[in-house]
């Protein structure tokens, strides 16, 4: 533990993702009509996409489900200062551990990995999961990332965690999304600006902790969090992961 704390993600970045307000608000009409429906944001942060949905049609209602207390916490104050709090629930919770719920739309963004398991399973894992949720006609909001080009052994060797077989190129990704009983209603990914903003924030409250603390006993650590996140970025995946969203119907 670090302290003084390093600032929460949320105090600088407004998804936790590499996401604009125009995309996010264009991720929200593909879902089609929300009237009456029933959105599960499953591994949701503080839930920023989902109060977002729920914005836009007063008569859906929401659940939000997240291993993250403090990001849950901030959510839900989030949800009460919007006037949302009698139609959205937020939950801490495990999802590998959770009996699931009545679902009309998912969303699961950037967070296939809350099934947990080995990594090169998280994607297939989501889509199984997610296919068995929803009936017939059920929206899934599927963001996963994929590889934008064959990385080469230095820019994995950069990202150290990222096995090469956990990502798919985007035509592959598509294809097992399909596969696991879903149509593609539409398509889109993370714009370069959008990535190069969001890590930008991402990196702030380190950078800004390190200049308020120097002499901390804890800097040579922050340091060295905040070099490795760096290092994962600019060498490894600026130019090898994308970030894709797909909006698919259960068929």
């Amino acid at each position: 533990m670090v302290t003084p704390a390093i600032p929460p993600l949320y105090r600088d970045a407004d998804f936790n993702g590499p996401l604009s307000d125009a995309h996010a608000a264009r991720l929200v009409r593909d879902l089609d009509s929300l009237e009456g429906r029933r959105v599960v944001d499953i591994g949701c942060g503080w839930a920023e996409l989902l109060l977002r949905a729920l914005e836009s049609e007063p008569t859906a209602t929401g659940l939000g489900i997240d291993l993250g207390r403090e990001a849950i916490e901030h959510g839900r104050a989030n949800a009460r200062a919007r006037g949302l709090d009698e139609r959205v629930e937020l939950v801490v919770g495990d999802v590998g551990a959770w009996s699931g719920a009545h679902a009309d739309v998912v969303v699961n963004n950037g967070a296939s990995h809350v099934w947990g398991g080995d990594p090169v399973e998280h994607t297939v894992n989501a889509l199984e999961a997610v296919s068995a949720m929803l009936a017939p006609g059920g929206r899934f909001l599927f963001g996963e990332c994929f590889w934008l080009r064959e990385p080469t052994e230095g820019e994995l060797a950069a990202m150290r965690d990222v096995p090469r077989a956990q990502y798919r190129f985007l035509p592959d990704l598509v294809d097992l999304a399909l596969s696991h009983g879903f149509r593609l209603r539409a398509l889109s990914q993370a714009s370069l600006e959008e990535w190069d903003d969001f890590e930008s924030r991402h990196a702030r409250g380190w950078e800004e902790w390190l200049l308020d603390h120097p002499d901390s006993p804890d800097a040579a650590e922050v340091r060295a969090r905040a070099d490795r996140h760096r290092e994962f970025r600019v060498r490894g995946a600026r130019s090898t992961i994308g970030l894709a969203y797909l909006s698919l119907i259960r068929v």
